[in-house]
């Protein structure tokens, strides 16, 4: 077993573990921790917590210090550095006509490298447009190709639903969605209704499945032969699956056909086609 915190370095990125070192967190509070790219500023998820060793990536980086005042002051100057930073970089991709589009800049905590975001359907040479921005900044410099996906995460924005977007607001991984979770929904195939800002798949479609495969399963298909209660016999036209209720389409003794709806507790035995 090992001590760990859980720490975000943005609002709704993945969650990173370090070895708090004895240091006692709470939720919220803003940290330093040691990482890959040197120090950064974080912000605690998941205060002190006992975890199995085989549920990690051992060893673990550390937990330096709790962020300070002096700390904090640091990263608003690195954010307003951001904006000029961000402003620089696009200019000079005109300059080189560059085919790439650059969506945010970073600075780490400790001001030693400065990262550039960017999308593009191609492959760029932006080896000249390095050098140039190093000579500008007088730091390192490195820019990261990011997907549709991601580039929508940072950016943000309003869906369809009229609300802010789930991988800007809450989502901190991307999770797989497929057609098979519209179809099942009984969504229409059409890709611009199903489609999220980002041109993929919405996320939102994976919030539902697991909902509609309980409730599915307990429901007759399309075509099976349904017995209610009171008698009536027919074929099932139409399931409804949040409301629970199937449509029969039922012959009466004239050989008219008429639509009858019931619910789920109506039926009394299906025959599978």
């Amino acid at each position: 077993m090992s001590e760990i915190i859980g720490v975000r370095f943005r609002e709704v990125g993945k969650i990173y573990y370090f070895d708090p070192k004895n240091i006692k967190t709470g939720i919220g509070d803003k940290v330093i921790v040691d990482t890959s790219r040197g120090l950064e500023y974080g912000t605690v998820v998941l205060a002190n917590k006992e975890v199995s060793d085989d549920k990690l990536v051992l060893p673990l980086k550390e937990l330096k210090r709790i962020a300070t005042k002096e700390d904090k002051e640091i990263v608003i100057k690195n954010k307003l550095k951001e904006f000029d930073a961000l402003r620089i970089c696009r200019a000079k991709v005109l300059e080189y006509k560059l085919d790439m589009r650059v969506i945010s800049a970073e600075y780490t905590f400790d001001n030693t490298k400065v990262l550039f975001y960017f999308t593009s359907d191609n492959r760029i040479d932006f080896r000249e447009l390095v050098k140039d921005l190093a000579s500008i900044f007088k730091i390192r410099i490195e820019l990261r190709q990011v997907g549709v996906r991601d580039e929508t995460k940072i950016i943000g924005g309003i869906g369809s639903c009229g609300r802010p977007l789930c991988c800007h607001s809450y989502l901190s991984d991307f999770v797989p969605v497929s057609i098979k979770m519209a179809k099942q929904q009984n969504l229409p195939l059409n890709p611009q209704k199903i489609s999220g800002v980002c041109g993929r798949l919405m996320c939102c479609l994976k919030n539902e499945t697991d909902t509609y495969e309980h409730l599915k399963k307990q429901l007759p298909r399309e075509g099976d032969y349904i017995e209610t209660h009171d008698g009536v016999k027919g074929n099932v036209s139409q399931v409804n699956v949040l409301r629970q209720k199937v449509k029969l389409l039922v012959t009466k003794e004239n050989d008219e056909k008429e639509i009858m709806e019931y619910s789920i507790d109506d039926i009394k035995s299906i025959s599978k086609v």
